[in-house]
């Protein structure tokens, strides 16, 4: 359990899925656009009874509403913020926007069905990125909800190593990610084998 907060253990789990840079340059992208098209589908949820039903337009294109994308990103920022203070607090001016951007896109006439398309684009560009690049199946097979909450702060962290974030920590990362995919492909090797065997 104390894995999950773990952030070396966390990203390393992601980024043996994550390895390829194009892959990787596909995910910079797509991420995020997963992320803003969910929130917008899932305005569409009822919003949680516990909360207080409060609705702020800052205007057309910035809305605040405690629903349940709202609920979403109050859980993401928490978690990240137990994985990497400094870099959660450098993230949560980009998931408010996310938010409120969402928010105000799902009452346009048209944003339910471009969000759709949004989002089914991007999730089908991801599959591209692992099958073609990676030539495995995205982390999601193997950990659904560690994939898609450390996703966008697994982007938002690769952007930050690129300028220079915490060195020590992105050089640790990837020896961990060079050990987890060595432990993969070996244990892939062995059930190749066994499968051999058994034939």
């Amino acid at each position: 359990m104390s894995s999950l907060f773990d952030v070396r253990k966390q990203l390393a789990f992601y980024g043996a899925y994550h390895s390829h840079p194009v892959n990787v340059l596909i995910h910079i992208f797509g991420v995020p656009a997963i992320l803003w098209s969910a929130f917008v589908l899932s305005t569409q949820l009822p919003p949680p009874a516990f909360l207080p039903p409060i609705k702020y337009v800052f205007n057309e294109s910035f809305v605040f509403e405690t629903n349940a994308p709202a609920l979403m990103a109050v859980f993401y920022i928490i978690y990240y913020f137990i994985l990497d203070p400094v870099a959660a607090f450098l993230y949560t001016p980009h998931m408010v926007l996310t938010l409120l951007t969402a928010t105000a896109y799902a009452h346009r006439p048209d944003g339910i069905r471009i969000a759709i398309i949004v989002h089914v684009t991007s999730w089908v560009a991801q599959f591209i990125g692992h099958g073609f690049m990676e030539g495995r199946a995205p982390a999601l097979f193997d950990n659904i909800l560690g994939a898609i909450v450390l996703a966008p702060f697994f982007v938002h962290l690769e952007l930050l190593f690129a300028v220079g974030y915490r060195p020590e920590l992105r050089k640790q990362l990837k020896n961990d990610v060079g050990i987890e995919i060595a432990r993969i492909r070996r244990e892939k090797a062995e059930k190749h084998r066994s499968e051999k065997k058994t034939s």
